[in-house]
């Protein structure tokens, strides 16, 4: 299968998702989405498939995220269904990379945010692996332009070292390969020369079963050391930190317990922190702290039960609106200062549109 912005085929026992869209950094449109979760489908029950591998041939980007304007566009065209039907099939596919019975490997090479962390961070869960490079430039920014980590991630973010989780959602501050690999979200790390010559030797290369090959894609990647080490990395120098103004409360109290730190690093982080939405830094770390105790199907059902809210009433239309499409920087966010985000105007948007057996994912199951 073919597209201009995808390739998918198999060989050797291996299905290969090539993601081919560079000028738009590989960022994930409703075909993509269709033609990978269809694969997959395809895939799951064949025998001759062993695993699957999901990379870019190009270093700038793995997947930059979804196709943000099209959702701006069908926000303000006022085409609820058309953002619907997008999450809705995008969360599909995130559960059924989650729950995929095959080893699912994804190289997180160049830019690696939003939806492309929802197609890569469930490898995991399969028994494969999330490979990292000198290039990756990990992050969920969406509070950024008013949204919230989604696509699942949450879940993750729940099971990072200490406050990290809570940070990375309410911060979208960007991972390198060594602070990824910290904070437990990739596996193994790749030099992103090897990559051309990883892809050869797995169609090539004779293979028992998908133990045996993610055997040999984990030894190719051992051949290469990450730097700095982890101990050295940015996430680990910056722990202690990140667990002290992170580990409870909103927005409000973390930005209240920054402020009274005059180290850097507080100060830096706060200033970052500020230009966020405060609407959706609060709904960020609620996120998190219901994903602790969330299955991945819960989390997803939950996440687009907050993607229409925040259509809707939150500030993604406007957080686009100036930093995708004027990119004049200056969102009017609906509550202007962290300090007078109503917790109740949080729980609402957390409240949903369907009921559980007219849910879109009401059939996820883990």
């Amino acid at each position: 299968m073919t597209t201009e912005d995808i390739r998918i085929d198999s060989a050797n026992g291996i299905g290969f998702i090539t993601l081919d869209r560079p000028k738009a950094l590989n960022a994930l449109t409703t075909a993509m989405l269709r033609s990978i979760s269809e694969a997959l489908r395809a895939w799951r029950h064949d025998h001759a498939i062993r695993a699957v591998i999901v990379y870019s041939p190009h270093v700038r980007a793995f997947c930059a995220g979804g196709d943000i304007r099209f959702l701006y566009d069908s926000a303000k065209s006022g085409d609820r269904d058309a953002i619907d039907t997008f999450f809705t099939d995008e969360y599909k596919l995130n559960h059924t990379i989650f729950t995929f019975p095959k080893p699912y490997i994804a190289v997180m090479n160049g830019v690696v945010m939003g939806g492309g962390m929802g197609i890569s961070q469930g490898a995991h869960h399969t028994g494969g692996l999330r490979i990292v490079t000198q290039s990756t430039k990990m992050a969920m920014p969406e509070t950024r332009i008013g949204l919230f980590p989604d696509v699942g991630v949450s879940w993750f973010l729940a099971r990072t070292p200490g406050a990290i989780g809570r940070y990375l959602a309410a911060t979208g501050a960007s991972m390198t390969a060594t602070d990824a690999l910290y904070a437990r979200m990739a596996d193994a790390y790749l030099d992103d020369g090897a990559l051309p010559g990883l892809i050869e030797s797995l169609q090539h290369r004779r293979f028992m079963d998908g133990v045996d090959i993610v055997r040999f894609v984990e030894s190719e990647t051992q051949k290469f050391k990450v730097s700095p080490t982890l101990d050295k990395c940015e996430f680990a120098l910056a722990r202690t930190l990140i667990d002290k103004h992170f580990a409870t409360g909103n927005g409000a109290s973390i930005l209240a317990s920054l402020e009274r730190d005059t180290s850097e690093w507080a100060e830096r982080t706060a200033a970052e922190l500020r230009e966020r939405s405060p609407l959706s830094v609060d709904v960020a770390l609620q996120q998190v702290d219901r994903a602790k105790f969330s299955t991945m199907a819960e989390t997803l059902r939950r996440d687009l039960d907050l993607t229409r809210s925040v259509f809707e009433r939150g500030d993604v239309v406007e957080g686009i609106r100036a930093r995708i499409v004027d990119k004049d920087n200056q969102p009017a966010w609906k509550v202007a200062r962290a300090e007078d985000v109503n917790k109740a105007d949080v729980d609402r948007l957390f409240e949903s549109a369907w009921t559980p057996a007219a849910h879109p994912l009401r059939l996820l199951k883990d």
